[in-house]
């Protein structure tokens, strides 16, 4: 709990969360209707706490902060654990979503992201620090997140592939 200034503790304070929140494309929308344009807009967001868990939200409405909420409850709700190696991942992978080809590949200590604006995102938000990636089609950024999501999904630990290969 937190204290106000007479030390009397607070309910009303927000609790600290390790989870971060990102937004990476807000989609305006227009109908046309008699007295003019409605606008509309969708938020893609990425929700992570860069220890390996990360989702993805996708959320519609009238105004842009109802929207971004929407998607952030919803990443929080689809949030997935990834196998990390340190601060790479375990192997190369690629995986495709829709148009959308991605190619995801292990870097040395000291190499940092490198990736284009989505894949880097999620890449950031799940806590890889050193990765090679490569956006191969597609430019829709919800294809490329879900392409992303997909390579990610594909790594394995190598020791315990090895192991049940043993036994």
């Amino acid at each position: 709990m937190v204290a106000d200034k007479k030390g009397k503790p607070k309910e009303d304070a927000p609790v600290k969360s390790d989870i971060h929140e990102k937004v990476l494309f807000i989609n305006r929308c227009a109908k046309v209707v008699k007295g003019g344009r409605r606008f509309s807009f969708s938020a893609l967001v990425i929700v992570g706490d860069g220890k390996g868990r990360v989702g993805m939200g996708f959320g519609k409405a009238n105004e842009v902060t109802d929207a971004i909420r929407k998607a952030v409850d919803d990443g929080k709700r689809s949030m997935i654990l990834f196998e990390v190696e340190g601060h790479t991942i375990p192997h190369d992978v690629q995986a495709t979503y829709d148009g959308a080809e991605v190619l995801i590949k292990a870097a040395k200590d000291g190499t940092g992201v490198i990736a284009g604006s989505h894949v880097r995102a999620v890449l950031e938000m799940v806590g890889i620090k050193d990765v090679v990636a490569k956006n191969l089609g597609g430019n829709n950024p919800n294809n490329q997140v879900r392409a992303t999501f997909k390579a990610l999904s594909k790594l394995k630990n190598i020791d315990k592939t090895l192991a049940m290969r043993r036994g």
